[in-house]
């Protein structure tokens, strides 16, 4: 039985059969590849070509690749939650569907106002990434000032054409997705054929150099959490340093939980799914292990970090090790690379936005208006809401100080899903399972104490703008989304007809 008020819960089968509704369906024309794609697609952006080299320098030194195999390991961990999930309940929406039917309306719409947060600051982070990129090669700048604002035209190009193309359809985005991650995993593979010949093997010891003091250790709101509760110090390299790079390099493993988001549109997601998101996770660990493990061979860790003669005031990237050695015309083709990341980065981010918005909208969280999709199955309408907001937060606001709240939104999702797992095996016992986590509830458990582990590791200040977002989101939620509800009005209106038969039955029959 549901729960009742802000507890209530949409069952499993209840989900599915919405897809189903007339005027708000979507298409499955998704194959395991193109979940595949997709994972890659958002994964491997321009993380790989320049948070590898900074993290080596200033935190991990040769033991980079070894944060990655652990980061990888905690990702690992969510991802069969998520495979389970996404098998079990083959909805759009992602973790908001599955709170939905493990923890009630509530929860629910907390996380789904909280990868709200995740997918819209993401898009616009990484449309002002491209847009950087695209300035850097032609040796300028991709703004332009009008008035007192400085727009970053850019940005608008990148989410514009990327909002037509999601508006056309998912299996065009797809294709377009496929020859673009094709052609930054071909310059990422360029970069280790080519640097493996610049090896010197010396530069590997020590893998995990000594510890030493950081120089200058946040304080205040801007350290983090764990620093905060503990008074811990930082430290730079030794296997606290390892560790914290693991915590960092996490986040590029971030995005692979949009697969979740397409499971509606999916052909046979009990299969497609999980194929999809270890498909994913397991090409992007090997091409991270790889990048990392031949940056660090052909220069000494030192000469990566921050202050060094090589580096100077700036952050190392992947193209600092290649001008070192003189091959210069990496360069272009790191640009090159970065550019088409980030431009998969910002279409499955903007995918899974508009999916997990749909699926708000049509339980009545949010207006149902925005729950119509077109004769192709496209929610045209979302679709171009978010390509709109993308675009103003990509093209006017600076959005470097708010990046952390991507990673502290995800974090959260994970931590929902995994426990979600554990609730459902109690719950329903008998879903069907088109894949199923094995050792619960251990498994699980490590993955929450994983995710929890890094969330720790994020600084006090983006704590606070969190629960600033969440305290906004539950007041919009019992203002709105509670009275509007779709479930709700179903069992009130079901709760009435059996009150109206209790009474039909009680009145005596006339004589």
């Amino acid at each position: 039985m549901p729960g009742v008020g802000i507890w209530r819960t949409k069952s499993v089968e209840q989900s599915i059969a919405d897809t189903d509704e007339p005027g708000s369906r979507l298409r499955r024309e998704l194959t395991a590849k193109d979940l595949t794609v997709f994972g890659v697609a958002v994964v491997v952006g321009a993380g790989i070509f320049t948070l590898t080299a900074r993290t080596a320098g200033n935190l991990a030194g040769p033991s980079i690749s070894l944060a990655f195999v652990l980061a990888a390991i905690a990702c690992g961990l969510a991802a069969l939650c998520y495979a389970e999930f996404a098998s079990a309940v083959p909805v759009a929406g992602s973790a908001y569907t599955f709170s939905y039917a493990t923890f009630g309306e509530f929860v629910a719409w907390i996380i789904g106002w909280d990868l709200i947060l995740e997918f819209a600051l993401a898009s616009a982070v990484v449309a002002k990434g491209w847009s950087m990129y695209l300035g850097g090669m032609f040796g300028g700048d991709a703004s332009i000032d009008l008035g007192p604002i400085t727009v970053d035209w850019g940005s608008l190009l990148i989410v514009g054409a990327i909002t037509i193309i999601l508006a056309i359809g998912t299996k065009v985005s797809s294709r377009v997705s496929a020859v673009v991650t094709a052609i930054k995993v071909a310059v990422v593979l360029l970069v280790i054929v080519v640097g493996i010949f610049s090896i010197d093997k010396s530069n590997y010891s020590p893998y995990v150099p000594q510890a030493e003091e950081a120089e200058s250790a946040a304080s205040g709101l801007h350290q983090s959490l764990f620093s905060a509760l503990t008074g811990a110090g930082g430290s730079t390299y030794g296997w606290y340093g390892l560790l914290a790079a693991a915590s960092l390099v996490f986040f590029a493993f971030i995005g692979f939980d949009v697969v979740a988001t397409t499971a509606e549109e999916t052909k046979n997601p009990q299969k497609a799914l999980p194929r999809g998101i270890f498909g994913s996770l397991a090409i992007v660990t090997v091409l991270y292990v790889g990048v990392t493990l031949v940056l660090t061979g052909m220069v000494k860790y030192t000469d990566l970090r921050t202050g060094s003669e090589l580096v100077g005031d700036g952050s190392a990237t992947l193209a600092t090790a290649f001008e070192a050695h003189g091959i210069t015309w990496a360069q272009m083709a790191i640009n090159i690379g970065g550019l088409a990341g980030l431009t998969t980065v910002v279409m499955v981010m903007m995918l899974g936005q508009t999916r997990v918005l749909f699926a708000m909208s049509r339980d009545g969280l949010v207006t149902r208006k925005l729950a119509v999709t077109n004769h192709k199955g496209v929610p045209v309408r979302i679709t171009l809401m978010v390509g709109g907001v993308v675009a103003v937060l990509a093209a006017v606001f600076p959005m470097g100080v708010l990046e952390e709240m991507v990673n502290i939104g995800t974090l959260f999702a994970f931590v929902l899903v995994c426990v979600g797992v554990m609730v459902l095996r109690r719950t329903r016992p008998d879903l069907p399972r088109g894949f199923r986590v094995p050792l619960v509830p251990l498994v699980p458990i490590l993955a929450v104490l994983a995710c929890g582990w890094l969330m720790l590791n994020l600084s006090v200040e983006t704590w606070i703008r969190f629960t600033v977002w969440m305290v906004l989101g539950v007041a919009i939620y019992f203002v709105y989304g509670r009275r509007k509800s779709v479930l709700g009005q179903r069992l009130k209106l079901e709760a009435a007809q059996q009150e109206a038969a209790k009474h039909e039955a009680r009145e005596p029959e006339p004589v």
